[in-house]
């Protein structure tokens, strides 16, 4: 269909990372991917969940139906109070890691996101005492200081306003670092991949979806208007290839290839279509890897809860999830792409296994 032009490359991964976008407030990041989707999709809705969805036709007389999905929302927080000297008490959207907040600089957004307030995430003092022991505060008791007079806070933010962690996207090396790789990184495969799809005999559904590190929910309304014959989720994982950490522990290592994942403690993904991935990877060398994760969830849970149940998981691994500085390799974010593609194309050859 005739769009706006696409952003290619680095630039909309760097678009993507660097544009905020909490749970429930994710209007920046649709106009993005629906941007993105008209450019190279046959037709984009937005439903009330907000998910964006783009379609693209297949050449099947009795095509199967193929939702590939990767979530818009990242990890933040909404202003919850203010006090009489300014500072600014807050409220978290998504599972956080406080430790790494300590000390980090933040953007609150005002004015209805039109103003950006660049603040210092900080805790009540009592915690960082020494003889008071080593204990992590809870979120409850950080709050942000801007320098401001509550009067000039007030003038510009107000409760509900939209809190994210202020870092910029950056290359280095065989790598890129950033925050909100969980989960812009999924959908900038999923735009990627529908770019490259040609020829395929399946219809594609392509989704970004809303709300899934609150639990999932903008999945879940998508797949139930879709049905999906196939669900495939596009997202981090843990990539614990550290000092310290046990071999068997790690999970996934940077740079060893697109992650398959066989069950996290939301999904188990579908063996057949673990197994077809396998396939794929080998024959079009593909470097990957496999994916058991002790933790977590995708959006392959909304998949199965609403679709056919056959499901699975594409997983980038990533240092650091939750931080500031999420930290990607360069090959296995390609490695991802490749694999999608060629899943998508030869999906007629894959079948469920139990």
């Amino acid at each position: 269909m005739g769009g706006r032009a696409s952003v290619g490359g680095m630039n909309l991964l760097k678009e993507l990372c660097e544009t905020p976008g909490i749970s429930g407030r994710e209007q920046l990041i649709i106009n993005i991917l629906k941007r993105e989707f008209e450019a190279s999709c046959d037709s984009v809705t937005v439903d009330a969940m907000g998910n964006v969805t783009g379609f693209k036709k297949g050449t099947g007389k009795a095509p199967k139906k193929i939702m590939i999905a990767g979530h818009m929302d990242e990890i933040g927080f909404i202003v919850s109070h203010i006090d009489k000297n300014g500072f600014i008490r807050f409220s978290p959207r998504g599972g956080h890691v406080p430790r790494v907040l300590i000390s980090q600089r933040v953007r609150i957004f005002g004015n209805g996101g039109k103003n950006a307030t660049i603040g210092i995430v900080e805790c009540t003092p009592f915690f960082l005492e020494k003889e008071k022991g080593a204990s992590v505060p809870e979120i409850k008791n950080f709050y942000i200081d801007t320098g401001l007079k509550a009067s000039a806070v007030k003038k510009t933010i107000q409760i509900g306003d939209v809190i994210v962690l202020d870092r910029e996207f950056l290359e280095q090396g065989d790598c890129y670092i950033s925050k909100a790789f969980d989960n812009r990184v999924g959908c900038y495969v999923v735009a990627e991949t529908m770019k490259r799809l040609k020829k395929h005999s399946c219809d594609v559904y392509a989704v970004g979806s809303s709300q899934e590190e609150v639990g999932v929910r903008g999945a879940k309304r998508a797949a139930q208007l879709v049905t999906p014959d196939i669900g495939i989720a596009l997202d981090v994982t843990a990539a614990a290839d550290l000092p310290g950490v046990a071999e068997h522990e790690q999970v996934t290592k940077l740079g060893e290839g697109v992650a398959i994942k066989i069950n996290d403690m939301a999904t188990i993904s579908n063996h057949g279509i673990v197994e077809f991935m396998k396939k794929l990877a080998k024959k079009y060398k593909i470097k990957h890897q496999l994916e058991v994760l002790p933790f977590g969830g995708t959006d392959a849970l909304g998949l199965q809860m609403f679709g056919s149940g056959m499901v699975c998981t594409l997983s980038l691994p990533t240092r650091y999830v939750h931080s500031p500085n999420e930290m990607i390799h360069k090959g296995d974010l390609k490695a991802t792409i490749d694999l999608l593609v060629k899943f998508i194309e030869n999906v007629d050859q894959c079948e469920a296994q139990f």
